[in-house]
């Protein structure tokens, strides 16, 4: 005897994220296996002071910038201003756009669980230090540095849907958003003779692609 789909999947509703394992990673792919369904999810940055926006201007010269107008070491000068240098990345991050969603199996069969983004959002750059460049600038020369596609923002649009397996007495959470790609570097500033001043680490997070993170427990 077919059950009824109502009677297999409780309604859909928000939870709270909480750290753990990393999340399935599911731009347009249907996970069907266990192998593909996260156990926990998505982890979030530990920065306590993470600034989410970035610059829409380069900062200000510096105070001691009017003192470094001799001449270059090879006698042709420098474009003065701040430039962005990455070093080294880590890891995408998920950025949930909406609350997340959740559906509970209550039958002793596999159910299919299927997500609908409900509004959409943007996402743009968040940070952890000193930027002083823009937030595009930063993320052209991360592009560059790592070979991936990082742009300051993207959008999560309304609509987008996602289906995973749901087993018997499981529940399937589904986040959708933006993945922003970790990674790290220092700002510094460039005078009119070539010379460089102090290094500004920051931490910084740009958004990399729109996606689902699925989990379940």
């Amino acid at each position: 005897m077919r059950i009824p789909r109502r009677a297999l999947l409780a309604p859909a509703v928000a939870i709270a994220v909480l750290a753990g394992a990393g999340p399935a990673l599911a731009d347009d792919p249907t996970p069907t296996s266990s192998e593909t369904v996260a156990t926990a999810p998505p982890d979030q940055p530990e920065e306590s002071d993470l600034i989410e926006g970035a610059p829409e201007t380069p900062a200000p010269a510096p105070s001691d910038a009017v003192n470094h107008t001799g001449n270059s070491p090879d006698g042709r000068g420098c474009e003065q201003g701040w430039y962005y240098y990455p070093t080294s990345k880590n890891k995408d991050y998920h950025k949930g756009v909406g609350a997340d969603q959740a559906n509970y199996n209550g039958t002793s069969r596999t159910a299919k669980s299927t997500f609908t983004a409900e509004v959409s959002g943007t996402v743009g750059i968040a940070y952890s230090g000193e930027l002083n460049v823009k937030g595009s600038v930063a993320a052209v020369e991360i592009s560059g540095k790592f070979g991936v596609s990082v742009s300051a923002s993207l959008t999560a649009k309304l609509g987008n849907s996602i289906s995973a397996d749901t087993p018997p007495h499981k529940t399937t959470y589904a986040s959708y958003g933006v993945y922003r790609l970790k990674s790290y570097g220092y700002s510094q500033y460039t005078y009119v003779n070539c010379g460089k001043g102090g290094k500004k680490n920051v931490t910084i997070y740009t958004p990399h692609r729109v996606g689902w993170a699925i989990w379940e427990s």
